[in-house]
């Protein structure tokens, strides 16, 4: 493998610093625009990655990451530590930009971002992985260059200190942890307290003494291995909510995001709205108390019985699809669209593009640019109306984008 030396020009979707050595195009982690690196590169074509082995020439936005981990560990949680706050923002606009030109084929301007009003400390849930090291078990995160290790975690700068306490007291319990060589464990704060989600393992005979060393966990569940149904060891909670499986784990910013998304919809005066991955129908039911009538779309039957026993006549929930629910739903003054990462199925964009005479507007919420343009060559027969970037996840790659459609016939 050679090693060349590379001019950074911008960052990539996922988070490498991208730049062109002799022809080539090189993705290299670490990296930031107008850093000059050298790297060790392997890869075919026109495309390679490299690895970091010098830094040149530093950028003027290039920081020292403030958590250890990031560098000592090469830790895969975050991906932007090293650089300002600020242009964490614009690489986030730029990377939108450049996914719906390139693969949605439309000519945008850079979007504007909303900041987070937290960039550190922000997050209320954190996933670790968990393996065991002789009689103790070792939680931690995965390397970036390394996705088989995990190294033991000490603190984690993004996420709220209630969730990094709560996980301490889970491992001061690995004692009574499931018979497995490794496992997954998820934390969230919620209203009711920290609740908590154990994932592998085949059989789980000291659960109820981890239960008992939990004290302050407010719920735990339990995902045993081989795909089976999830069971339920305590709830301490007096009100089961299952709004926290859908919320953001960055609740301030979901806040913001989500008055902009009401905002949005209210400006096309809708009599009649479709809100699709409805999740526990929060949107779904602030549109209904203004007197529109919504079908709130959610899969989770959870999630989907608790809208419906809060949604008003004649707004209602459907537990379904959202690619076989929408089409019999239709016409609609407005449809809301809030996918998981792998965006909406091409059924969706199929019926939408169908009955573009039959919507007045679209608002889709996304999580991935690269699913959002997509989806958005699928629908050549709307227009974008707006289109506007959320900082959900500081020092990360990742980013949310509401975007608003209309039929390309169709008057703002």
């Amino acid at each position: 493998m050679a090693v060349v030396s590379v001019p950074i020009d911008s960052i990539a979707t996922g988070g490498d610093g991208v730049g062109r050595s002799n022809g080539l195009v090189v993705f290299v982690p670490r990296t930031a625009p107008g850093d000059v690196v050298t790297a060790q590169i392997s890869g075919k074509g026109h495309f390679a990655r490299g690895a970091l082995r010098s830094i040149v020439s530093p950028s003027a936005v290039r920081i020292d990451p403030p958590c250890p981990h990031y560098t000592r560990d090469n830790c895969g949680g975050c991906q932007l530590q090293h650089m300002t706050y600020d242009s964490q923002l614009a690489a986030k606009q730029t990377i939108i930009r450049d996914s719906i030109q390139r693969i949605g084929k439309r000519i945008v301007d850079v979007p504007a971002i909303e900041r987070s009003p937290k960039d550190w400390r922000y997050r209320t849930k954190l996933t670790l992985a968990m393996e065991r090291r002789g009689a103790r078990w070792v939680a931690g995160l995965h390397p970036y260059d390394d996705p088989t290790h995990i190294f033991p975690l000490s603190d984690c700068p993004i996420t709220d200190r209630r969730v990094v306490a709560a996980w301490r007291e889970v491992m001061e319990a690995d004692a009574y942890f499931p018979d497995a060589k490794e496992l997954r464990g998820s934390i969230r704060i919620t209203s009711g307290g920290p609740t908590f989600v154990m994932m592998g393992g085949e059989s789980w005979a000291a659960r109820d003494q981890f239960a008992a060393k939990v004290a302050s966990i407010s719920a735990a569940w339990w995902e045993p291995a081989d795909d089976k149904p999830r069971r339920l060891l305590f709830d301490k909670r007096q009100e089961r909510d299952p709004s926290a499986s859908f919320a953001q784990v960055n609740a301030e910013m979901a806040e913001i995001l989500r008055t902009y998304v009401l905002d949005r919809a209210l400006a096309y005066e809708p009599k009649t709205v479709i809100d699709a991955y409805a999740g526990a129908g929060h949107t779904a039911i602030a549109l209904s108390d203004r007197g529109i009538r919504v079908t709130a779309i959610e899969l989770d039957p959870d999630a989907s019985s608790w809208s419906a026993a809060r949604l008003p006549a004649p707004s209602r929930a459907i537990r379904a699809k959202v690619e076989d629910a929408l089409p019999g739903l239709l016409p609609a003054d407005l449809v809301i669209l809030n996918p998981p990462r792998a965006g909406v199925d091409a059924y969706v964009t199929a019926t939408l593009e169908a009955e573009a005479g039959h919507v007045r507007g679209v608002v889709y919420v996304s999580c991935n640019p690269a699913t959002l343009a997509r989806d958005l060559a699928r629908l050549p027969s709307y227009r974008i109306e707006s289109l506007r970037a959320f900082d959900m996840f500081p020092q990360t790659a990742h980013v949310e984008t509401v975007c608003e459609l209309r039929p390309a016939g169709e008057s703002a």
